[in-house]
């Protein structure tokens, strides 16, 4: 019998930058560095330290300026000299080859974006031949424009843990690790394989959908890590993966769902997030085609978050970019439980911000907004989801209703209850 040695891995520790501008003002870049340290935690690395910089507008040569880029060598340097390696540094945005090339040049690390992060992450997540096979055509879409780059790159930091993630480095997982002599046109022709592949899923899951019979879909889509998973797992009764971290799903999940013996179809679709680059949703297209056909979304909202406004705006965008925005939806305000304010003083009479609003009058500002239609619950709580459940209902219902006309006699209308 085999004998197995389990050591302890030392995470990877990483250095975040980002730029503060004329349209991102200092608590804009925190915000987003603070979601790019979540990433970097998913994926397994450890942020040390922060650098920001205010300037107009990145550089075109190396995102940062000069002296900012000298100030993060000498500080990778400092840490080499008492013992502590820094394993890489992060950018919160996209760079392209010629950033990547300088930035190595002067800091002598892996240098990473937070596309190629995001990557790093779906190539982690990806369970099913589906989405390992997008998380796939993703990476090369990214990695065509930057080959001359990546070769050198990868030569001298050494080769990860194969395509389709696994517990390699950060950054290295994907296609190339161990193929340096991959050139353009082999990538290309790989690409066609793979649109190839997906056109034949995409098939299938057509047909899957078409023999679901007469049942109406609802959608839960949302900003990532905002509990689509918890509520899927609390409607259909069923054990979805789900943890607090950034696109714990992606792999849609489709599950049937009895409520007052009314059956529909639920799917929990892979979260949205900012800054996600229009090839990466291209490559996703199967897996968001259950929110193309979803006859009601369920756009779930982390309402303790600080900046949640915007994580609506950024999935009404992507869902305006899919197609959607016509869909019936409504609002489901999670995590109530963690929703904090602070009271204004009695002679503070500087309006209201949204860090000293109630609940209860962030709900009547939704509820009017909305003509009543949204919820507020914690699906972690269980507070009010039975009131989710007959919403849901009689949502579901009417469009049932509406959809098969001749075929409601199948199910009760819930008035004898």
């Amino acid at each position: 019998m085999k004998e197995f040695i389990i050591s302890e891995v030392k995470a990877e520790t990483a250095i975040l930058v980002g730029l503060i501008t004329k349209d991102q003002d200092e608590a804009k870049t925190k915000e987003y560095l603070d979601e790019l340290e979540f990433l970097a935690d998913t994926a397994g690395a450890v942020t040390v330290k922060r650098f920001t910089q205010r300037v107009g507008g990145p550089s075109q040569v190396t995102y940062v300026g000069k002296g900012k880029l000298e100030e993060i060598r000498d500080y990778i340097q400092a840490e080499e000299d008492a013992e502590r390696e820094v394993g890489m540094v992060i950018f919160d945005d996209e760079l392209s080859a010629k950033q990547i090339r300088n930035i190595e040049s002067v800091l002598k690390v892996k240098i990473l974006d937070r596309t190629s992060l995001i990557l790093d992450i779906f190539a982690m997540r990806a369970q099913t031949a589906n989405a390992k096979t997008q998380v796939e055509l993703a990476q090369y879409r990214y990695m065509l424009p930057r080959l001359q780059r990546l070769w050198t790159h990868l030569e001298r930091q050494g080769g990860g843990s194969g395509s389709g993630g696994g517990k390699g480095s950060v950054g290295l997982r994907g296609p190339g690790e161990t193929q340096l002599e991959m050139d353009r046109r082999i990538i290309l022709q790989r690409m066609t394989l793979l649109k190839q592949r997906l056109a034949e899923i995409d098939k299938q899951k057509t047909t899957q959908r078409k023999n679901r019979g007469r049942l109406i879909r609802v959608a839960l889509v949302g900003y990532t890590n905002v509990g689509k998973s918890t509520i899927m797992n609390l409607l259909s009764k069923s054990e979805v993966f789900a943890e607090n971290k950034l696109f714990a799903t992606l792999d849609t999940t489709v599950r049937k769902v009895v409520v007052d013996n009314l059956p529909f179809l639920l799917a929990d679709t892979v979260g949205f997030i900012r800054k996600l680059p229009t090839d990466l949703v291209d490559s996703f297209k199967s897996t968001l085609d259950e929110t193309r056909e979803a006859d009601l979304l369920l756009h779930v909202v982390d309402i303790s978050h600080p900046d949640f406004e915007e994580q609506i705006q950024v999935v009404e965008k992507t869902l305006g970019e899919l197609g959607c925005s016509d869909k019936p939806m409504m609002i489901v305000f999670n995590k109530i439980d963690a929703y904090h304010w602070t009271d204004k003083e009695p002679d503070d009479l500087t309006p209201p911000t949204k860090e000293n609003i109630t609940l209860e009058e962030l709900k009547h500002t939704w509820m009017a907004k909305l003509n009543e239609n949204c919820l507020f619950i914690s699906a972690k709580e269980k507070i009010n989801i039975e009131e989710l459940r007959s919403t849901l209902y009689a949502k579901v219902r009417e469009l049932h209703v509406q959809k098969y006309p001749y075929n409601d006699f199948l199910y009760p209308s819930g008035d004898e209850d």
